[in-house]
């Protein structure tokens, strides 16, 4: 059985896809662990509560894969709602626990380099032996050291935010998502894309030197991280542009959380460079979009608050309704005076 494992391991590991890497752990424990039901949770900061979004979750009776939860941060579970989960995160340990209907239940830490990032909660008939949660503890280190090594090529070295090659990826995720909900006929909020850019950020490198400049970058990565949710998706572009791409939100609320951002930045006092401002550009994200024409629209109405004042925000369809600017039929945009 021991042996069958190892090479499960093995095999599970082979996988470069996140979504595919869950999907093939959480099946293989539930098989080996024979078990009701294995759900892979991730950890989201909702405006300083603590909330589990699935990622995966298999049963006996259903292994689809299962991407993150459609519904809103909101409406998540808190961990503070499970005694037995806040325990698992802030002790960094085990926490075992039963359901009011019996079922018993075991909650793991899945842990990055540097904190906990999610839970694997195992639910069974009977509670699992010490052996059985030592074998699952030493397949999540595993699975950690995997990540990191994904993370190695996925994240940008400075900021620790996930880089541009990773974007193209991302966004034909988000992109079969979408086509996916408008076949439902579903009524779900838009996603945007903001591409943001640091105003007069030559400056800083000029004036205060390279050193500055990076710490400028990597705080500013820090900030973004604090003004959004974590079911939104943050990218260091190059340079001193970054895009975020914001998941199921209003027309006003994509506003909001923007300018938010810029708020935030404005107020901020950078270490021996002071005041920093930002530029950004947002689009609506459309089903038929390519990662490139999506750019190029959030680039357009960022080219614009560049061009008028910089640190603003500028939306590409208001832009293009109040006829500030024009659509070519290449899918690029000029601006009219």
């Amino acid at each position: 059985m021991t042996s069958s494992l190892i090479v499960s391991v093995a095999d599970t590991t082979s996988h470069r896809d996140r979504d595919t890497l869950n999907h093939a752990v959480a099946s293989l424990l539930l098989d080996y662990l024979n078990a009701e039901s294995v759900t892979i949770y991730r950890l989201v900061d909702d405006a300083g509560t603590l909330r589990l979004a699935t990622r995966i979750a298999v049963t006996r009776e259903n292994r689809e894969l299962r991407s993150d939860s459609k519904e809103e941060v909101s409406t998540l579970p808190a961990l503070a709602d499970v005694p037995a989960w806040s325990a698992c995160v802030g002790q960094h340990e085990v926490a075992q626990y039963s359901r009011p209907d019996g079922v018993s239940c075991t909650a793991l830490p899945i842990e990055s380099e540097r904190d906990v990032i999610g839970l694997l909660v195992v639910e069974s008939t009977n509670e699992l032996a010490a052996r059985d949660v030592e074998l699952v503890g030493a397949i999540l280190r595993i699975l950690k050291n995997h990540l990191a090594l994904l993370d190695y090529g996925e994240r940008d070295a400075l900021t620790g935010m996930l880089n541009r090659k990773t974007f193209e990826a991302g966004f034909e995720k988000l992109r079969q998502r979408l086509r996916g909900t408008d076949a439902q006929g579903s009524t779900a909020e838009p996603s945007w894309i903001g591409l943001v850019d640091i105003d007069k950020f030559k400056a800083i490198n000029d004036s205060h030197g390279h050193l500055f400049g990076d710490e400028v970058l990597l705080l500013m990565a820090q900030l973004m991280q604090q003004c959004f949710r974590g079911s939104d998706q943050l990218f260091r572009f190059g340079g001193e542009e970054f895009i975020i791409v914001l998941d199921r939100a209003t027309d006003a609320g994509a506003q909001i959380a923007f300018e938010r951002l810029r708020a935030t930045v404005e107020a901020y006092r950078f270490p021996q460079v002071g005041r920093v401002t930002i530029s950004l550009g947002y689009s609506q994200i459309r089903r038929e979009d390519g990662p490139t024409s999506c750019v190029e629209r959030a680039d357009a109405a960022l080219y614009y608050a560049k061009n008028h004042g910089r640190n603003n925000i500028r939306n590409y369809e208001a832009l293009i309704a109040a006829g500030d600017l024009i659509a070519r039929s290449d899918g690029a945009a000029a601006e009219l005076f």
